[in-house]
Parts: structure tokens; C-alpha cells; sequence
């Protein structure tokens, strides 16, 4: 499916100019909505954003604007879930360079409830699909953080519920999920 975005909005894959605006995009959510900041292990992106995301053809950052504002981002890595933290049998089951893994799908608060995300996170679903060597789209989210878990769920199939397991600790609602590989 592709959805619009609110007309005031431009969606597109990032380019050199885009990047400090979307690294503080990603770094303001991870501080104010997950409240532990910045981990090199987990943020590494972040910092190289140019050499993750700009100059490797498989993968993709895109951007929605506003007026100059970089307001939203997804990203598209070629890497499945780590084990460690994850379950080995889910690293195993996306494994990295056949995997798609949808990254840093985040839209600032005041731009949010516009179809940003959705229209996204769609497009970043149709450059997988346009790519060859993926064989599936996965995706983990905090589904503390609120309207991530029913996000989600309207888009994708759920397949490991980590807080059924406790296996990232206390208070982590870490849940996995697959997205349909869409047709060409």
C-alpha cells in the first residue's frame, strides 16, 4: 500500500545535506522517548550516518521534511537482530545480508498523526523489495513507547514477544516483528 503524506511534507531518501538533521531527529527521540540516550553499541548509525546509510547501495535512510526541517526518519539496514541481546533462533531466523531491517522510525512530536511513519515506512518497504538479496523485512520496537505497539501492529505480523520471556530484562517491551515482502 502507498500512503501520501499531509501535503506540507516532502518524503525522500537523504542526501549530505540532510544528515545533521535527521542524527537529531534520532538522537532527540532516543533521549526524550526511550530515556537512556545514546549507546555506541546500538547508535553506531547515528554517528556514521554517511557510511551507513549514504554510501552503501543496500541500504537507505529516508527523510520527511518541512519546509528545511528534517522532521521524520526510517532507515534500512542489511543486518538482522544480534545475538546477544536477542535469542539466538531469531538471529538465526533473520539472518544479516538477506534481512531487511527497518531502523530509527521516528517522527518528532509535533509532526506526528500525519501519515509521516506510515508513508515511510511503505517506501522504505518498496527500495527492499526493489533490492536484490532480501528475503525479508524485520523490524524490533519498545513498545513502551506509546503508539509503537499499534503502529505496528497494523503493518506487520508479530513473532517474538520478548516480554513474555523477560529476556531483555525488567521494564524493556522489546517485540519483534516481520513485515510482508512486497511485490515489485
Amino acid at each position: 500500500m502507498n500512503h501520501a503524506p499531509h501535503p506540507l511534507y516532502t518524503v525522500r531518501p537523504a542526501g549530505p545535506a540532510d544528515v545533521e538533521g535527521a542524527r537529531q531527529v534520532i538522537l532527540d527521540t532516543v533521549y526524550r522517548d526511550f530515556g537512556y540516550g545514546y549507546v555506541p553499541t546500538w547508535h553506531r548509525d547515528v554517528v556514521e550516518i554517511e557510511s551507513t546509510y549514504l554510501d552503501n547501495p543496500r541500504h537507505l535512510l529516508l527523510v520527511a521534511t518541512h519546509g528545511d526541517q528534517v522532521v521524520a526518519t526510517t532507515g534500512v539496514r542489511s543486518t538482522g537482530p544480534a545475538h546477544p541481546p536477542h535469542p539466538r533462533w531469531l538471529a538465526e531466523r533473520y539472518p544479516s545480508g538477506a534481512t531487511a531491517q527497518l531502523v530509527r522510525v521516528y517522527v518528532r512530536p509535533g509532526h506526528r498523526r500525519r501519515g509521516l511513519a506510515r508513508t515511510l515506512v511503505d517506501r522504505a518497504c518498496a527500495f527492499v523489495a526493489q533490492t536484490p538479496g532480501y528475503d525479508s523485512i524485520y523490524l524490533h520496537t519498545n513498545v513502551d513507547i506509546e503508539g509503537a505497539e499499534s503502529f505496528w501492529r497494523s503493518m506487520a505480523k508479530e513473532v517474538f514477544d520478548a516480554r513474555t520471556t523477560g529476556e531483555h530484562g525488567p521494564g524493556v517491551g522489546t517485540v519483534h516483528f516481520e513485515i510482508p515482502m512486497p511485490s515489485n
